[in-house]
């Protein structure tokens, strides 16, 4: 394909409101913290296999909880945990009742976390084809992307589509082959238009998703849309409408979750200051403001040096809210606010700032709908994440915040108010009832 007929397709891929690149790839706040905090589980996956812990199938693993939390990464990852569901009349994937598979990951992960170059994770990842582990393919990539996203691009159903019909080519699903020779012509596309998307490859990526899920007609063929399974033309047409009706509607609970997700952060921030706290509030959310208010005139700018390394100043700095104690700036409570899909996410943010600071002390917080009560709870009684609990993290309701900020600001002293408000599971693991701390 020509250049300029790819940077036609890629300049109408980002001038779409609604399009992955507009909702994900350059203004999706998520996006950004997922990073590291994906990082930190596959730690945890490497980890389990290493210690023996890791179990025998993918529910309960530190797979599930670093797969959900990649596909809680809007529809460009749709999908992304369906590979690696353990199948048991397939005894697929071979990863969980094969010791030597399963090692064979836990090498592979923890190769590519430490890989400085390309050529090493490329060589990872051919390396992992050779066995070839049984129902274990380039579904990975998905996850490597997470650590790598200049490197290896995501891969699933929808995106392989698009790449059939933008490039003509039959690759097929599965295929470790197929998807190596697709990252070389993804690389090489990308670098044509990298002044027009990115140097990672999730912008590319979320094309072919565009493309292969029906939403992105290409060019010079209005009447169909072309992916991998192309039939009659109306009803191809039918298709990419109910797709972009579904995106719309999508994009529409998005801005009002995003709504309320600022609301709650401006009420952790006036009881913060009531109570006599410094606030700060995560730097990429520092632009916001509520009922005429902005973050930036009622937040601190930065947080302490404290001699932390860069890394974990990233971490600390992603947090959706932290309270730090005036002259100090001893962090006191650090809070995640969690709107529809990142239960996971910001259990592994709160985990990562926990681990990055062992000595901190303080008190974390997942504040979130209260129609989410029972899957926090499940999630927090996970072995995974007891000690998590046990180091102070509890849940708060949206709506007890709304409900008692103002009372708890006016006759609250001191950070220990909000144990009125504060749950935990029971104490019986198997019981996955909540309780007030």
């Amino acid at each position: 394909m020509e250049r300029a007929q790819l940077a036609e397709i890629v300049q109408r891929y980002k001038s779409d409101p609604e399009s992955v690149y507009s909702t994900w790839f350059v203004d999706g706040e998520d996006r950004l913290k997922a990073f590291r905090s994906i990082r930190r589980g596959v730690r945890d996956i490497v980890d389990a296999i290493r210690d023996g812990t890791f179990g025998n199938d993918f529910k309960g693993s530190p797979l599930e909880v670093v797969l959900n939390a990649i596909t809680e990464q809007k529809q460009v990852f749709e999908g992304a945990a369906h590979p690696f569901y353990w199948k048991p009349k397939l005894r697929i994937p071979d990863i969980y009742e094969n010791e030597t598979n399963k090692q064979r990951l836990g090498a592979f992960l923890q190769a590519c976390l430490s890989a400085t170059r390309d050529e090493q994770v490329l060589t990872e990842m051919s390396r992992l084809a050779v066995p070839p582990i049984k129902g274990l393919g380039p579904a990975v990539a998905s996850i490597v992307y997470f650590l790598h996203p200049t490197v290896v691009p995501p891969f699933n159903t929808a995106i392989l589509n698009g790449f059939n019909a933008l490039f003509r080519d039959k690759k097929k699903l599965g295929s470790w082959e197929s998807y190596l020779e697709m990252r070389e012509r993804i690389v090489a596309s990308n670098a044509e238009v990298r002044d027009l998307l990115s140097k990672d490859l999730g912008a590319f990526a979320g094309l072919l998703f565009e493309i292969g899920s029906g939403r992105l007609v290409l060019a010079g063929n209005a009447d169909r849309v072309l992916d991998a399974s192309n039939g009659d033309a109306q009803a191809e047409r039918k298709k990419a409408e109910k797709s972009a009706q579904a995106r719309h509607a999508q994009v529409v609970a998005e801005l009002h979750e995003e709504s309320e997700h600022t609301q709650i952060q401006y009420l952790l921030i006036q009881l913060g200051k009531a109570l006599g706290y410094d606030v700060h509030v995560a730097r990429n959310d520092r632009h916001r403001s509520y009922d005429g208010q902005s973050f930036t005139m009622l937040t601190i700018e930065s947080i302490p040096a404290h001699g932390w390394p860069a890394d974990v100043r990233d971490t600390v700095s992603l947090i959706d809210v932290l309270w730090l104690r005036r002259g100090s700036g001893e962090i006191v409570t650090a809070f995640e606010v969690e709107k529809s899909t990142s239960i996971y996410s910001g259990i592994l943010r709160m985990e990562d700032l926990a681990r990055s600071l062992p000595d901190c002390g303080c008190r974390y917080y997942l504040v979130a709908p209260h129609r989410r009560e029972g899957e926090v709870m499940a999630q927090l009684s996970r072995p995974a994440f007891r000690q998590s609990v046990a180091k102070g993290m509890a849940f708060i309701p949206f709506s007890d915040l709304r409900s008692h900020c103002d009372a708890m600001s006016r006759f609250g002293e001191d950070h220990t108010i909000l144990q009125k408000l504060a749950r935990r599971p029971a104490v019986d693991g198997a019981n996955l009832s909540s309780c007030r701390t």
